[in-house]
């Protein structure tokens, strides 16, 4: 069996600022730094062959720090269907003002799961992406192998709902915590 470990990056500053990111580049804020170290000291003794990240600085920030110091030749994967849905025409506004300004609507494209918002992804559509990228690599694990992967928020709900087979409900309603690292072997 391989185990797998999979994880979120550290906050951002469109995190803080509770911006919708989507695919803007943000990268780590002090506290997303720390957060990213921590996770690289509890993951240090495990003998990591390969790792994968999205096309987005936040993740590969947070996977370069979580694998440094400990983690030297690891063959790292940059694979753009596991980034960060796409907010559309919410990226780059701010979340509290979106949900002052449409009530009504905030909640179906903040969390639905087949409601995109304007010009963007839904749930549903990122799932389909995040499966298309888990059904390419999975099977290319060897036995006994170790693996991490620097993934985002809504990239992580799939992820999750796929080895741990929970609901679609469950899926879009969690948040993740940062720091948190979801362990699974197959």
């Amino acid at each position: 069996m391989a185990k797998i470990f999979i994880f979120r990056h550290g906050q951002t500053f469109d995190n803080k600022g509770h911006i919708f990111s989507g695919f803007r580049q943000t990268d780590l804020t002090p506290e997303g730094i720390e957060e990213a170290k921590g996770m690289g000291e509890k993951l240090k003794n495990e003998a990591v062959v390969k790792a994968y990240q999205s096309d987005l600085v936040r993740s590969q920030h947070t996977l370069n720090l979580v694998l440094k110091p400990w983690h030297e030749n690891v063959e790292i994967f940059t694979d753009s269907r596991i980034k960060e849905r796409d907010y559309g025409d919410l990226t780059g506004k701010n979340k509290d003002e979106i949900k002052q300004e449409k009530p009504e609507l905030y909640e179906l494209w903040h969390r639905s799961y087949d409601v995109p918002p304007p010009s963007g992804e839904s749930i549903k559509m990122v799932e389909e992406r995040v499966l298309e990228f888990l059904n390419d690599v999975l099977p290319t694990f060897k036995n006994n192998e170790i693996v991490f992967i620097s993934a985002h928020g809504n990239s992580l709900r799939p992820m999750r709902r796929y080895f741990e087979h929970i609901t679609v409900d469950q899926m879009c309603s969690f948040e993740h915590t940062p720091g948190k690292i979801y362990s699974y072997e197959i």
